[in-house]
């Protein structure tokens, strides 16, 4: 019927087939597989050192441990941090530079420049009928006084213009 099925690749050349190449080198190796030879053989049965122990290695022409020679001590000097204080709305607590009592700022409110500009735009824009005065009654268009509690003395002022 067909014509008997070809022979085992082993015995190709007597069937007159053409001879397998042989695989090339270096793909004979497993996914990942490091090649023979590239890792220099490790001691076994050596322990490994405890951890947080310092591990020594013996150079070629060093005997024993490394010596301790030429340590160096390095030293590094950070900058002074200064701390820059916002003097707002808010109580801020600082140092008094008259008393040098440690304290809690006491605030009081002031009219200021924002307040007048706030008040004539309103007058501007139609608000005539005393509803321009309402800046004068709002904390939020006034400025802000900061000072000691001790000393009574201003340690700083907060203007909003």
């Amino acid at each position: 019927m067909s014509a008997p099925p070809p022979p085992y690749p082993g015995k190709g050349q007597e069937a007159g087939y053409p001879a397998q190449p042989p695989p090339p080198q270096g793909y004979g190796q497993p996914y990942g597989a490091p090649p023979p030879a590239a890792y220099p053989a490790q001691p076994y049965g050596q322990p490994a050192p405890p951890y947080g122990q310092p591990v020594y290695i013996n150079y070629p022409g060093q005997p024993g441990y490394p010596q301790q020679q030429g340590q160096t001590t390095v030293v590094v000097a950070q900058p002074a941090v200064t701390v820059v204080q916002q003097f707002r709305e808010s109580p801020v607590h600082t140092r008094c530079p008259h008393c040098q009592a440690e304290v809690v700022t006491a605030t009081q409110f002031e009219t200021g420049t924002f307040t007048w500009i706030i008040c004539l735009v309103l007058c501007i824009v139609g608000c005539d009928l005393g509803c321009c005065f309402i800046p004068f009654c709002v904390d939020g268009c006034k400025d802000v006084t900061h000072s000691c509690p001790n000393c009574k003395t201003v340690i700083s002022r907060y203007n909003r213009m």
